[in-house]
């Protein structure tokens, strides 16, 4: 049986590359000693083949072969498209 794929939500920072944007994804989780919750942030290269997705899109990601250096992570779709 094949292993599930990752999948990450998250919105479009960047998409000044030819068919690729940069997502960053926010977490929300509790310090293991303190409890406090804090926001982590990580910023993902992602394919967009049809360069679809522009800055302020909410997208999700789906992990893939390696595609270049940094990309490893392909736009699997647009869920809402940016204001304007």
């Amino acid at each position: 049986m094949r292993e599930r794929t990752k999948e990450r939500e998250g919105v479009v920072v960047s998409a000044k590359m030819a068919k690729t944007v940069v997502v960053q994804v926010d977490r929300l989780f509790q310090h293991p000693l303190y409890g406090k919750r804090l926001r982590q942030r990580r910023r993902y290269k992602a394919h967009d083949e049809q360069s679809q997705c522009h800055e302020g899109d909410r997208v999700v990601i789906i992990e893939s072969r390696p595609l270049s250096r940094d990309k490893r992570w392909r736009v699997s779709k647009v869920l809402k498209k940016a204001a304007g």
